[in-house]
Order: C-alpha cells, then sequence, then structure tokens
C-alpha cells in the first residue's frame, strides 16, 4: 500500500515557529532598555547587563528543568509554565527600582524563555516530523527564533518612543501571554520506538552521561553560547569604539546609518537576517550529511573569521561583511546540536538531554557577557576577549570530530553481539 508524503509544514511546525520567533522578539529586545533604565535611575551600565547575564544563566538551568517537565507531564503543560514565567517576570520587572530586584526578576524571565524556547519546542517539533524532514524542520524552527531577534529590537525602540519602559514591559507580558492560543496545535504524536517507550529518563540519561561522545557535544557546545553572548552584548560598542568613519557620500550615509553606534546596531539585525539562511540551510544540510563534520566546518569557519576581522582594519565594509557571514554560521549549530542529539538517543527524552547539551551553550554565554565588560575595564578594549572567543571556537571545531554519529542503541547492539 501507497504511503502518503507527510507534509513539510503541517500545525505542530507553524504553532512552535511562532512561539519560538515571539519568545525571541522579546527576549533579544533587552539590550533596548539599557540605556533608558540606567538613564532614569541613574544606574552603572554593567548593573542592568548583570541583570541579562543571570537571565541567560536562569535560562540554561531552566532548560533541562523544563526539558524534563515536559517529557513527565507534557509539552504544552511545559510551554504554559513557561509563558506564565516569563509574563510574570516582566510584570515585576516593569515595578524594579533598583539593580537587585531587576537581577532577581530576570531569573523568572530566564526560566521562562527556557519554557517557551528551543529545548521545548524544538523537541515538539522534532518528534512529530519524520526522519527525512526532521533536520530540516529543526532548523525552521531555530530560523523562526532569528526572525525574532530582528523584529524585536525595533519594536521595543518605536513602543519606547512612546512610552516608558515600564509600560513597555507590561505591553510584552500580555504579548507573550497570546501565545497561549497555539497551545491545541502542539498536539505531536511520541515518535518513538518500543524499546525506548520501555525506557526510563533515569536510564536514558545515565547511559548518554557514560558516552563520551555526549561529553564532547555539552564541551563543543560552550564555545557557541561564548561567542553569540559576548557579540550580541559587546559588538555594537566595539564598532562604535573601533570602526573607521562612514564616509559622507557612502551608501550607508544615503540610508541615514551615519554614526559608527547606529552601524554597530545595524550589524545586530544583519546577523539576525543572515542567520535565518543559515539556520535553514544547516537544516538542509544536516538530511544529507554528517552533523558532526557540518558542525565541525562552522566552528572552524567562525575561528578564521573572527581571527580574520580583528587582524584587518575595522571598516564599515569589514563590519557589515563580517556581520553577514557570522549571521550565516550563527544558530546554525542549533538544529545540527539538536538533531545530533536526537539522532544518537532517540526522540523520546531528546528535551531533557538537549536542554542539558543547551546548559553548557549558556554557562559560555555568562561567561562571554562578563568576561567581555570585565577584561575591557582592565585592559581599555577588547582585544583580548576576542582571542578568547578564537580560542574556545577552534577548541569546539576539534571537539565534534571524535563523536560517534552512530545510534547509541546500534554501538550497543553491535557491542553486545
Amino acid at each position: 500500500m501507497r504511503q502518503h508524503k507527510q507534509p513539510l509544514f503541517t500545525p505542530i511546525l507553524i504553532a512552535g515557529c511562532l512561539i519560538l520567533m515571539t519568545g525571541f522578539s522579546l527576549r533579544a529586545s533587552f539590550g533596548v532598555f539599557q540605556i533608558p533604565i540606567a538613564t532614569e535611575f541613574g544606574w552603572l551600565r554593567s548593573e542592568f547587563s548583570m541583570a541579562i547575564a543571570i537571565q541567560n544563566l536562569a535560562w540554561g538551568i531552566g532548560q533541562p528543568i523544563f526539558g524534563a517537565i515536559a517529557e513527565k507531564f507534557g509539552d504544552r503543560k511545559a510551554i504554559f509554565l513557561g509563558v506564565l514565567c516569563y509574563a510574570a517576570g516582566l510584570l515585576l520587572s516593569s515595578t524594579a527600582t533598583t539593580p537587585g530586584a531587576h537581577q532577581l526578576y530576570e531569573i523568572i524571565i530566564g526560566f521562562g524563555i527556557a519554557g517557551t524556547g528551543f529545548g521545548v519546542i524544538l523537541a515538539v517539533i522534532g518528534r512529530a516530523a519524520s526522519d527525512e524532514n526532521r533536520s530540516l524542520t529543526l532548523g525552521i524552527g531555530t530560523a523562526a527564533g532569528s526572525l525574532g531577534q530582528v523584529i524585536g529590537p525595533p519594536l521595543a525602540a518605536i513602543l519606547l518612543a512612546y512610552m516608558n519602559w515600564s509600560q513597555v514591559f507590561v505591553i510584552f507580558a500580555a504579548i507573550i501571554m497570546l501565545v497561549l492560543v497555539l497551545l491545541p496545535m502542539l498536539r505531536a504524536p511520541e515518535a518513538t520506538s518500543t524499546a525506548e517507550l520501555e525506557e526510563t529518563m533515569s536510564q536514558i540519561l545515565l547511559k548518554a552521561f557514560k558516552d563520551p561522545s555526549y561529553s564532547l557535544i555539552f564541551l563543543g557546545f560552550f564555545s557557541c553560547g561564548f561567542q553569540l553572548a559576548f557579540i550580541t552584548a559587546h559588538f555594537p560598542a566595539f564598532v562604535t569604539e573601533m570602526c573607521g568613519p562612514i564616509g559622507q557620500d557612502s551608501l550607508l550615509a544615503g540610508m541615514g546609518i551615519t554614526s559608527t553606534s547606529a552601524l554597530g546596531a545595524v550589524s545586530i539585525g544583519v546577523i539576525g537576517l543572515a542567520n535565518i539562511v543559515g539556520t535553514v540551510t544547516a537544516g538542509l544540510l544536516g538530511k544529507r550529511l554528517s552533523k558532526k563534520y557540518l558542525l565541525t566546518y562552522i566552528y572552524i569557519g567562525r575561528t578564521l573569521l573572527a581571527a580574520w576581522f580583528i587582524l584587518t582594519p575595522i571598516t564599515p565594509v569589514t563590519v557589515l561583511l563580517f556581520s553577514f557571514l557570522m549571521g550565516l554560521l550563527w544558530l546554525a549549530t542549533v538544529p545540527l546540536t539538536s538533531g545530533l542529539v536526537g539522532h544518537i538517543y532517540g526522540m523520546r527524552y531528546m528535551g531533557t538531554l538537549y536542554g542539558i547539551i543547551f546548559l553548557s551553550h549558556q554557562l559560555g554565554g555568562f561567561l562571554g557577557v562578563w568576561l567581555g565588560g570585565a577584561l575591557y575595564d582592565l585592559y581599555g578594549n577588547y582585544n583580548m576577549v576576542w582571542w578568547v572567543g578564537v580560542g574556545v571556537g577552534a577548541f569546539s571545531a576539534i571537539v565534534h570530530l571524535p563523536v560517534k554519529e552512530i545510534p547509541l542503541k546500534l554501538r550497543v547492539s553491535a557491542a553486545a553481539g
């Protein structure tokens, strides 16, 4: 009997993409609030920066927790809890008047991002997809989060032109609550084998922790978080201080980009746009090619690109070229890393297993944000932390090579035979 080919764009994929896009739109906008909040209360820039760094860390800690909640009690219940945390954190933050309060409430927001972010949503999308479409759907889901990076900051800037930051936080809380209407669409089937259904979470976690490949993937994802968080938090300031002037007759000037500070902000948007292309392409390539080798190539590309940029005179042209090329590699690691975890360890507990891997990413992100500021204060420039990022990128390229890209159950069966 002829089987019908499963469509690529299903209600589950569409709903998952909308949730990711909404959650990441709000998350990507937090840097826009740094100056308004610091100006109103007379705070040091580092105080709200620490709140954002804490948010990244809480996101990482919350990711495996929400993954486990999803696998124990259901995906939609985990997402519902994540939405409530996100909205509550935003509402509480709208009333915060001290750095400590903002930093505390960012923990709640970080947990909310975890409940509505990659770990839970990509697991749902991955389980609902066919084997043929899985890598591509993970890439499309990741690209939806990237689109949020393009939408969120301009939306925040527009709202801030008409109201104060606390009112914008309240509006953002209402926006994240709207994604609850999408939950009925997220009824994913259990795409697992009989053997996987018989395994408990503790059993599969123990097998993964004993497998050197899992540890290598965990270590490799650290540099991704380090590089992305450092660039997101510090690249606009780096461009403002280090980039050559924009010519009065240049194309950029004709577009209204006349200062290096404006160029720094635009560069983040360029990264986000290029990232949409990069993540979908990575998902396509992951269907046919080895995911671990693709990850190695991506980290090599980042390493060479970052080294070239810091060694080359920094001009508006090199800034935009770097932003575009880095954007192609930006979150291309996410569909490949999550797909690699699902391929090796199965889809049953992918949310928890990928959530633990993602914790490494966020530890790197916390260090990237914090170390960028600390080394800048120490040396007066970003050169040292930039080279640290080059080093960890090269490390990640190397550690993915020994990963055994074979399903663990097949390896166990072969060893038993």
